[in-house]
This record gives structure tokens, sequence and C-alpha cells, in this order.
């Protein structure tokens, strides 16, 4: 096959992959395809720089294939865009030593990762305030709690065998933790308020909804809905919000966008780069999986990617301050009525298809009755 025809059938490719995703549909194997816009743009760029480089445009077809090689650039470079160096900080940077603050950690464990003493040695590494470690069942709680030191007197462990087990540490007073679920019995919430020293309440809600994967969910409505009811709890605050926790998402899908819209929240990403937390085992294959995502009156003083676990994900570290008196600075625009109804529905569609669920596991009961 010549290099021309072989381009030429990546370029159909590329946008096909590109329309994948814009389609109103939420299967698994169109969802998936939100996660691959990095990819996308360099394979995108390195077959433009090829055609330019070793062929002379000279035909209409050839005008017509760069020009559809270039909107696919773009569009995909514009979803990506706001993650890397040249955009402009959604969360300013902090440059007051007094204010008070929190460092977070969060990491996905890997339930079958046996090699706890590296999630450890990372701990030990950034010590942070208050951690969340997701896909924990028993034996990771009683490793982790073993390894704590008694500065960590705060907690809420929800261990369990089906990977979305969830553990919560912290340094500081947890006022009212309870322990939701949202959209599923299965899958757990925390939601707590946290009290700094300096005696500041923040609202923390930690998150891991089911991805839109064919082995767990067939359609994405059970995650899109949980971070839907987490937006808008996040927008009817009376505290500072953080929110955190494994998405199961990228930043730049149109599911996250919405949530972070209607939540009123900031990314501590935006400006400074993907840090990006999963495939940990894949040099290729890698997004942003794992979030913090705050209300406007946080500022940060450092945002990290942990090292290697022995987990599929890296874990994330940052630390945050409270700084009320520059909220003005980077308040988030309020959402709109589409934004607010298009989560409305996403909710409805989930608990919709959850009675038509329970409708069917009735009507299988009577049947072996």
């Amino acid at each position: 096959m010549r290099l021309k025809t072989f381009l030429q059938i990546f370029g159909a490719i590329a946008v096909l992959l590109t329309l994948i995703p814009l389609v109103a549909a939420d299967f698994w194997w169109i969802r998936v395809f939100d996660y691959l816009h990095i990819q996308l743009t360099l394979l995108t760029l390195t077959a433009i720089a090829a055609y330019f480089i070793r062929f002379d445009i000279k035909w209409v077809q050839d005008y017509v294939f760069m020009g559809i090689l270039l909107t696919c650039f773009v569009f995909q470079f514009g979803k990506i865009y706001p993650y890397t160096p040249f955009s402009t900080y959604e969360i300013g940077e902090s440059k007051n030593p007094e204010a008070p603050q929190i460092r977070l950690f969060t990491a996905n464990v890997l339930q079958k990762n046996e090699k706890h003493e590296k999630l450890v040695r990372e701990i030990n590494r950034f010590d942070p305030d208050v951690m969340l470690f997701t896909e924990t069942n028993t034996r990771w709680k009683n490793e982790i709690s073993e390894n704590l030191d008694e500065s960590y007197r705060y907690k809420v462990e929800v261990p369990l065998e089906n990977t979305y087990g969830m553990l919560l540490y912290s340094k500081f007073e947890l006022i009212d933790p309870q322990v939701r679920y949202l959209v599923d019995d299965s899958i757990p919430s925390i939601h707590t308020r946290i009290k700094l020293p300096e005696g500041n309440l923040i609202q923390l809600y930690a998150i891991h909804p089911t991805p839109p994967m064919p082995q767990h969910n067939p359609s994405s409505s059970d995650r899109d809905a949980e971070m839907m009811k987490i937006a808008k709890m996040s927008l009817e605050r009376e505290l500072p919000v953080v929110v955190i926790g494994d998405f199961n998402d990228v930043a730049w899908s149109e599911t996250t966008s919405l949530f972070q819209s209607v939540g009123k929240l900031l990314d501590v990403r935006v400006g400074r780069g993907f840090y990006n937390t999963y495939n940990a085992k894949n040099l290729i294959m890698r997004w942003p999986l794992d979030h913090i995502y705050t209300s406007e009156e946080f500022r940060l003083k450092e945002i990290k990617l942990g090292e290697d676990t022995g987990s599929d994900h890296f874990p994330l570290f940052a630390t945050l301050s409270i700084e009320l008196e520059k909220v003005k600075e980077q308040e988030a625009e309020a959402p709109n009525e589409n934004q607010l109804e298009r989560a409305k529905e996403q909710i409805k569609e989930e608990e919709e298809e959850n009675l038509e669920k329970a409708k069917e596991a009735e009507e299988e009961e009577e049947e072996e009755d």
C-alpha cells in the first residue's frame, strides 16, 4: 500500500473517531471514544505533517483531504486545549502563606493489586491531610489502616468486594459523615463536612461512579446521573465544596463538562496539564480519570501525580488554600436553563432505567415461582 493511500485511510478513520462521540447516545462503545482526544490530536497532527512533507498538494482531493484533517485537528485540540499550559488557570495560584489549607490525596488502588507497600510509600511521601482510596476491599482496608499513623483520627470505611469500595481518612475532623448510594445500592459515595484547624468548614463529596463498559454497565446513564446529582448538591452549597474521586470519565467529555457547569465548579488541572492518572500500565493510552473539583473559594498551592503503586491508576495529590477575599476573581458562571434541563434529563433517564430493571427482576421472580 502506498504511503499516500495509507494516510488517506488514516484520515478517514480519524474523521470517524472524531464524529462518533458527537452521537447523542449513552452506549458504552460510543462514550469510550470521549477518552481519545489526546491521542487523536497527536496522530492527526502527525498525518498532516507527513502529508505536507512527503507530497505535493496539487489536486482538489488533496485539498479536501487536508481540509478534513485540519478540521479534525482543530476540533480535537480544542477539546484538550484547556488542559495545556497555553490556557489560563481556572483555579488561581495561592500566594498567601497564612491562608488555611488542605492537602488532598486520591488513589484508585486496583482491588487485585497486592503491592500495598508502594501505596504506603506514597502516603508517607505526600503526607496528606485527607486521603480517598477507591476500589478497596477488606484486605485493602486492613493493609492501609495498619500502616497509618495516629494523626489520621477520622475515617469512613466502606470496603466492598465489587471494586467500588471506598476508604476516607482524615487528620481533620469529619462532621456528619454519610455513606450514600445515589444510583445503585452497590455503588457508594461519601459525603462529609471537614473542619480545618483554623475553624473553616468545607463540604467534601467523594465519588467513584461506574464506567460505561460492557462488563460494568452497557450505558453511561448510571455514571452520568450520579455526577449530575453531585453537581446539583454542589450548586446548592452553603460551604466551600470539593468533589474528589475516580470519575471514570475524562475532564473534557460532555458529561464532565456539564457536571462542572451545573455544579459551578473549577478544575485544578485547567492551565496546568493533563496529569493523566490512568492507565499507569500503558504509556500511550493515558487519560485523566481521577479528579479534584472545587468551588471558587479555593486556590491551588501544588498539584502532583504520584508514582507507580502497582495499580492501573497513578495517585493524584493537590494542596488547596481557602482565600475568601479572592472569590470574585474566579467565580464560575451559573448554569443556564439548558444545562440544568440536561442534567435533570440524565437523572430522570437513570431513574427510569432502574425502574425498568426492577420491573424485569420482579417478573423473573414471578415466573420462577
